[in-house]
């Protein structure tokens, strides 16, 4: 077995990339700083495959952090992309692309009734947030240890311990007046939950929650904690805000909220509703999509939102996605599990497993994962050096312990087998230096 890898080109064009963007990079967990290495930068993708500018290739388990759900370049997307393009990249004026979106998607998950389309995961929950408070008339927010839901300033708000943690932003330049409505309180902790309604119940506008935490090392959500969410936001009178950014299209084919039987008023949606394109989206109830401009006064506008090119990758990729297409992925996810927890054992290493239809985590860790202080405690170095040794075989996971990994219907047995048995080699490489 091979043990080196030439990123020599790489290295060069991150060295490059350094000098004309912060970190080199467009988003900071491309720079691989979890894992300690300088990244690899990508010349093109197919199928299940993933190929680097110096000519390595990997099987790819990141796929665009989750949007493509059939792989690298599909032909279809591929090729209702090529025929959208030819007729203009952009309008600002309705197209009937939009309408077929947004018909599928209502289609595939009842809670929505009425949707918009912006360009971001991050617009999606800013402008769910605006439009719970601008329909209930209260001003507080809960959400959850652990759950990103992107990058907006009333989100962005540090983990805290007890009950709630008032307005301490986790990030420079966002003030203490946007986040001091913002109650932080511990995943899949119902007693926690139901003190903070206890005592702020009447100023709470909305819960967001992700049902399946992707950026916690995928950590799902227990169903009876869902269902206490919806009890208490029914009760008193708050919007329950399901973040599906990533798990939408991803974890069934009626999402998450089809898997755990859930009613959400209000739903986000990226990632797969693009197809590999920038794009977002929120939808619930009508009586509360009612409220955004121009039907209502809740003001919420986009020059790119709702764009021909999103709409066709977006509606290609969903349409083409079957129940065949989850079972697919689901037996793959199995067999990875499976495989990764034997070989593991196998070579006395401590490994734990999450799963929540087709989404998958895997952590370095003795005790269960319920939230954000349990996936503190993952061994991030054990993880940096799996993830070396991996990458050495061609094997591409997300360069961070705490993110999950993604299977596409691209994939096939065959990569699933060769990942198990490069984990096996990896975890006896570790075992044997330390």
């Amino acid at each position: 077995m091979v043990f080196k890898i030439n990123t020599k080109k790489s290295t060069e064009a991150f060295e490059i990339a350094k000098k004309l963007m912060p970190g080199g990079v467009n988003s900071p967990v491309r720079a691989f700083k979890s894992v300690g290495i300088d990244p690899i930068f990508i010349s093109h993708g197919i199928g299940s495959k993933i190929y680097d500018i110096d000519g390595n290739s990997y099987i790819d388990y990141v796929l665009s952090w989750g949007p493509l759900i059939h792989g690298h370049a599909d032909n279809e997307v591929s090729s209702a992309l090529l025929e959208a393009i030819n007729s203009g990249t952009s309008f600002g004026l309705p197209t009937l692309q939009e309408n077929k979106l947004a018909t599928l998607i209502t289609n595939r998950i009842p809670s929505i009734e009425k949707i918009r389309m912006v360009n971001s995961g991050t617009e999606a929950t800013m402008s769910a947030i605006r439009l719970a408070r601008g329909f209930t008339g209260k001003n507080m927010i809960v959400k959850f240890e652990g759950n990103y839901h992107g990058h907006s300033d009333q989100l962005l708000v540090k983990a805290g311990s007890g009950i709630a943690t008032f307005g301490l932003p986790d990030s420079p330049g966002v003030p203490l007046e946007i986040t001091k409505n913002t109650l932080s309180i511990q995943y899949n902790n119902i007693e926690a939950l139901n003190k903070i309604f206890a005592k702020f119940g009447s100023e709470i506008a909305a819960v967001i929650v992700e049902p399946f935490a992707g950026n916690m090392a995928g950590i799902p959500a227990d169903p009876d904690f869902l269902q206490a969410i919806r009890f208490l936001t029914k009760k008193y009178g708050a919007l329950f805000i399901l973040d599906e950014v990533m798990t939408g299209f991803r974890i069934d084919y009626h999402s998450a909220q089809g898997l755990y039987n859930i009613q959400p008023d209000l739903t986000c949606l990226g990632k797969i509703i693009g197809g590999g394109m920038p794009v977002g989206a929120y939808g619930g109830r009508k009586e509360i999509m009612n409220l955004i401009a121009p039907e209502g006064t809740i003001y919420q506008a986009g020059t790119l939102s709702g764009n021909p090119i999103a709409m066709v990758a977006g509606y290609t990729t969903i349409n083409k996605l079957n129940h065949d297409s989850y079972k697919y992925i689901e037996e793959l996810s199995d067999r990875l599990i499976q495989g990764l927890s034997i070989v593991a054992h196998k070579n006395k290493i401590s490994l734990k497993t999450t799963k929540a239809g087709t989404m998958i985590g895997f952590s370095f860790i003795d005790n269960p994962l319920q939230n954000f202080d349990d996936a503190r405690k993952i061994d991030a170095e054990l993880f940096r050096r799996f993830y070396i040794e991996m990458l050495k075989q061609g094997i591409l996971l997300p360069p961070s312990q705490y993110e999950s990994i993604f299977i596409s219907t691209a994939h096939s047995i065959n990569d699933i087998d060769r990942t198990i048995n490069a984990a096996d080699v990896a975890f006896k490489r570790i075992v044997s230096f330390n």
